[in-house]
C-alpha cells in the first residue's frame, strides 16, 4: 500500500557497511552508474525510539535473536505540530527486515505514544501498533537518533536502494522532536554508514566492487550504538563518583587521625 509517495509496508534485506572517506568516494562513483539520488536529495531524518523504562527492547535486540522488533516515531526535516510523521514498527526475522508504518500529524502521534488521548485510526497497521504497546506495557521516549541521509534508487531496478548516513547523533534526553537538540556523534569524522536494501540478490558487479574496495558487511544499530555509549557514560560517571567519595572519605579519616593524635 502507498500513502502519497511513501510506502506503508516494506520487506527486504538490509546490509550495512561502515565506510571511510576514500571508500565513500569510490563506491559512490561506482553507484552513480547504476543508481540515482532520489527526489529528496540529502535529508535530515529524526527518530525517537520508544522502549520500556529498563530498555528491554534494545537490550533484547543487541542479543541478536532470530526475531527482534522496535517502535519509533520518525519525521523528516524540521518538526512542528502539523509535520507529517510516521509511527513505525521495524521487525527483523532471519535477516529479513519488515517495516510497517502509518503516517499522520506529528502532534497527534506523539500524544498517542506518550499515553495521551489521541486517535491514530483503525487501519490494520494501527491495530498492530496498539497491540505492540499492549504487549510491552508502558513505553517511554528512550532516545532520539538524528542524521543526514543521501538516498539512491536503482535506475533499471527501482527496488534496489542504497542510503548513506552521516552526522549521526544520539540524545538520551530528547523526548520530543519539536525540541530536538544537538546530540553526541556516533561516527568518526569522514565516516559514513551505507545500507544496501535489496529484495533478493545483490548485483554481481556491485559485490565485486565492494570486495575490491575492502568494504565488508558490519552489524550496526544506531539505537544500539547510542544505548551502548549511554551505558558506558553512566558507568564512567559512577566510577568517577566512587573515586571522589573514596577520596573525600580518605581526607576525613586523615583529619580524624590528626585530631586524635
Amino acid at each position: 500500500m502507498v500513502v502519497g509517495e511513501y510506502r506503508e509496508v516494506f520487506q527486504r534485506k538490509e546490509i550495512k557497511y561502515l565506510l571511510d572517506a576514500r571508500q565513500f568516494t569510490e563506491i559512490k562513483k561506482y553507484l552513480d552508474t547504476m543508481a540515482q539520488t532520489d527526489q529528496y536529495g540529502i535529508s535530515r531524518i529524526n527518530n525517537i525510539y520508544f522502549d520500556t523504562k529498563d530498555y528491554m527492547l534494545i537490550r533484547r535486540s543487541m542479543e541478536k535473536p532470530l526475531y527482534k522488533e522496535k517502535l519509533r516515531l520518525r519525521t523528516y526535516g524540521s518538526t512542528k505540530d502539523d509535520t507529517n510523521a510516521f509511527i513505525e514498527i521495524k521487525k527483523k526475522y532471519a535477516g529479513i527486515v519488515y517495516k510497517r508504518r502509518i503516517s499522520g500529524r506529528y502532534d497527534l502521534f506523539h500524544d498517542y505514544l506518550t499515553g495521551k488521548e489521541a486517535d491514530i485510526g483503525s487501519s490494520q497497521i494501527a491495530k498492530e501498533i496498539e497491540s505492540f504497546i499492549k504487549i510491552y506495557g508502558e513505553l517511554v521516549p528512550a532516545m532520539s537518533i538524528c542524521y543526514d541521509r543521501m538516498a539512491m534508487a536503482g535506475i533499471e531496478d527501482p527496488n534496489f536502494r542504497v542510503t548513506f548516513d552521516n552526522n549521526i547523533q544520539w540524545n538520551a534526553h530528547c523526548r520530543d522532536l519539536r525540541q530536538v537538540k544537538e546530540g553526541r556523534q556516533l561516527l568518526k569524522p569522514g565516516q559514513y554508514l551505507m545500507e544496501l536494501k535489496v529484495g533478493d540478490a545483490m548485483p554481481i558487479g556491485l559485490a565485486a566492487k565492494l570486495s575490491e574496495l575492502e568494504i565488508f558487511p558490519t552489524s550496526f544499530s544506531k539505537y544500539g550504538a547510542g544505548y551502548t555509549e549511554m551505558m558506558m557514560g553512566r558507568a564512567a560517571a559512577f566510577a568517577a563518583s566512587a573515586v571522589q567519595e573514596r577520596n573525600r572519605f580518605s581526607r576525613r579519616m586523615k583529619g580524624v587521625t590528626a585530631y586524635v593524635g
